[in-house]
């Protein structure tokens, strides 16, 4: 149930309904928009709704239907933007977030960082614990490549992105990390959805390759159950019958979430193709269909990757990929940022 207070409500009144209803037994999340604050009513037994509307300061009650209820459009109108030191993701900018795969050394990460600053890339993202298929791939160099990232970003004036694996991670994460992801095999891991709704961080979650539009939602659901209401959906692709690329990007699942969700949407073209020809066309599409941030592998000697080299793109092609990016943002009334005229030196 979503409880939208009148424009003047004061402070007494909003109080005074949220104590109502936590007699009720429901738990509440409160937002507060540009002009009303929007309270959340989750739980709790079944209630005739003019009870509520008859309070002092309430404008509208309205039942949601949807099994998610914090991630609904109809908790938070306007929308989320989540602003992390001075980069905001949801607004009229779209983010670029780029970097390798995974991290394998210091001078790796140092010279991939440089180049995604030089683009205009604002988030450095990469891999220091890595989720593979194969038990005897390259697992991640662990903290030290956590710091070695922290490094290249604090150098290049960047936030720094990566994929939390466990609930045990967590502590070592909050330590480097701006933003945490959840990887798409990770998507329905509850206990890791829970811990994580318990931080203040912002949190990147990855749509599972066969997860249902629905299914995502009800895993943000689960993080911003627990306090967190910081969550970035990724369209990463999902798995269907169709097998030249190595999942199929669901362009459309970009505007559904933005109908249904006050979320910000991200797009990962990288891990959707599975080829660097095939990144940018997607990319391009992405942020046409709304996409307020993109997620792109960038390797500057992709063949010798210890991870998914032929899924980076090399420094030329991120290159004329942003300008093209920033053509597309402009077109449909955003903008992206136009990277670094001088690079910082070491």
């Amino acid at each position: 149930m979503v409880i939208v207070m009148e424009e003047m409500a004061s402070e007494e009144q909003i109080a005074s309904v949220i104590d109502k209803l936590v007699r009720l037994g429901f738990d509440i999340h409160r937002s507060t928009g540009v002009r009303h604050t929007v309270l959340g009513a989750v739980g709790g037994r079944i209630v005739d709704t003019r009870d509520i509307e008859l309070l002092e300061g309430v404008k509208e009650v309205h039942r949601i239907s949807a099994p998610y209820k914090l991630a609904s459009r109809a908790f938070k109108p306007d929308g989320t933007k989540i602003k992390i030191k001075d980069v905001t993701i949801g607004g009229e900018e779209v983010i670029l977030m780029a970097g390798p795969c995974t991290i394998e050394s210091r001078d790796q990460v140092m010279t991939i960082a440089e180049i995604a600053a030089r683009n205009g890339a604002k988030i450095l993202r990469g891999g220091a614990f890595k989720p593979r298929t194969s038990p005897y791939s390259f697992q991640g160099l662990g903290e030290e490549g956590l710091k070695y990232m922290r490094q290249a970003a604090d150098r290049f004036d960047m936030l720094v992105i990566s994929e939390v694996m466990e609930p045990s991670q967590i502590p070592l994460f909050i330590r480097y990390v701006d933003i945490l992801q959840i990887g798409a095999r990770n998507m329905q891991n509850f206990n890791l959805l829970r811990e994580i709704g318990r931080l203040n961080k912002p949190i990147l979650l990855k749509r599972g390759p066969a997860a249902t539009i629905e299914e995502t939602l009800l895993a943000a659901e689960y993080i911003m159950s627990g306090g967190n209401h910081e969550v970035l959906l990724c369209e990463r692709g999902i798995r269907t019958f169709e097998p030249y690329l190595r999942n199929t990007f669901d362009v459309s699942a970009i505007p559904v979430f933005k109908k249904l969700s006050h979320l910000p949407v991200v797009a990962d073209p990288s891990h959707a193709t599975g080829r660097r020809d095939k990144v940018a066309p997607v990319a391009q599409a992405a942020v046409a269909a709304g996409a307020d941030a993109l997620l792109i592998e960038v390797h500057h000697d992709p063949e010798n990757a210890l991870c998914d080299g032929a899924q980076s793109l090399l420094p030329e092609q991120l290159e004329q990929l942003a300008h093209r990016l920033r053509l597309i943002a402009e077109a449909v009334d955003r903008h992206m940022a136009s990277g670094v005229s001088e690079t910082v030196s070491q």
